[in-house]
């Protein structure tokens, strides 16, 4: 059988990684623990937007925990589909954007003429 693309996260992998690289763990926690805590926005807005930024970035351990970390602020099934629906508009909506640069890119081709 195929190893899987996408590890299940293990306590040996963990340890593993703050081995490697302890100062950053340690220093990427505390900007985590910093970025969700309470502020302008509260928990729960701030991991639902962690849930959309997730699925447009695509990270599956992202997408799993930060669905349990909205889900634990009190984001209900619908807000979190909800969130998720933005990400898709706004992954969709770049892709739209960006064909700004296909198009003039083919006006600009030397001894083209527009289709």
């Amino acid at each position: 059988m195929d190893a899987p693309m996408y590890p299940h996260p293990t306590a040996g992998l963990a340890k593993r990684r703050a081995e490697l690289a302890p100062e950053a763990l340690s220093a990427f926690k505390a900007f985590s623990k910093a970025v969700f805590a309470p502020g302008a926005l509260d928990a729960k807005t701030k991991q639902l937007i962690a849930v959309a930024v997730a699925h447009v970035t695509q990270c599956p351990y992202c997408i799993k925990g930060h669905t349990e970390g909205a889900a634990r602020a009190g984001a209900s099934d619908a807000e979190i589909m909800e969130a998720i629906w933005v990400a898709a508009e706004m992954r969709a909506g770049g892709a739209y954007a960006h064909s700004n640069l296909a198009l003039q890119t083919l006006e600009d081709l030397p001894g083209r003429k527009p289709a």
